[in-house]
């Protein structure tokens, strides 16, 4: 692909993906759509994204200093609605705020127990030292969560307050179904057209054309729309 059918992708991915992410339903009470095309007057229907689906039934933590025992306590919450008490892991996706309240609490909480080998420290070749480490996973109780850094959750949320949230990543163990999935009509996920001005293409050539503008045009477009299976297993921490 050229440089601008690379940069057309790269945006269409970028969008629909924060879409699926942060969208907020436009159906009112009715069930009809809040939005129409000018044109043709139909309809377009948004529906709800990842966060406004977890949001609504996830367990909530308000922290003014995060600690292990905000983090256990999310454990055994989660616990309680998970299928089985261990072997559970959990991921937590946090904006960079939450993400160095993480990092200095965990290291700290490290510290404290005085370990004797490379979890804060190594000795390089040369004699000099590596000081410091990152933590992306903490263990408690047979179960594991992980810690996702996403710059998006900054821009969404703000960088003065931390904002996290945990997802129940486990199947389910009847159907086998993902916690998360998306959806798009058969062969509808991602579609790729070319509209071709005066000149054709490449501006030079004879022919059909689809337009009487002396240009031509690019489009990306495609249908998705994301479910969480079970969006009541999942935890918040502002």
């Amino acid at each position: 692909m050229d440089t601008v059918e690379k940069n057309l992708l790269k945006n269409f991915l970028e969008v629909r993906n924060r879409a699926l992410l942060f969208g907020k339903s436009n159906v009112d009470k009715n069930g009809k759509a809040t939005i129409v095309d000018p044109n043709t007057n139909r309809p377009i229907y948004m529906y709800d994204g990842l966060i406004p689906q977890v949001e609504r039934y996830a367990s909530k933590y308000i922290y003014s200093e995060l600690t292990v025992d905000a983090m256990q306590t999310a454990i055994g919450m989660m616990n309680q609605k998970a299928e089985k008490p261990t072997g559970n892991k959990y991921a937590f996706i946090c904006n960079e705020k939450a993400w160095m309240d993480i990092q200095n609490k965990l290291g700290a909480w490290l510290a404290n127990y005085k370990p004797d080998g490379t979890y804060l420290w190594s000795k390089e070749a040369n004699g000099y030292l590596n000081v410091g480490a990152t933590y992306n996973s903490y263990n408690f109780a047979g179960n594991t969560i992980s810690f996702i850094v996403d710059r998006t959750f900054t821009r969404e949320f703000g960088s003065e307050k931390g904002f996290a949230m945990m997802i129940d990543l486990t199947s389910d163990s009847t159907s086998g179904n993902p916690a998360v999935a998306m959806f798009t009509l058969k062969g509808g996920d991602f579609m790729y057209n070319k509209i071709a001005g005066v000149g054709g293409l490449d501006g030079l050539s004879s022919g059909v054309v689809s337009s009487t503008v002396a240009g031509s045009k690019l489009v990306n477009w495609g249908y998705a729309s994301i479910a969480v299976f079970n969006p009541y297993r999942s935890f918040v921490l502002k």
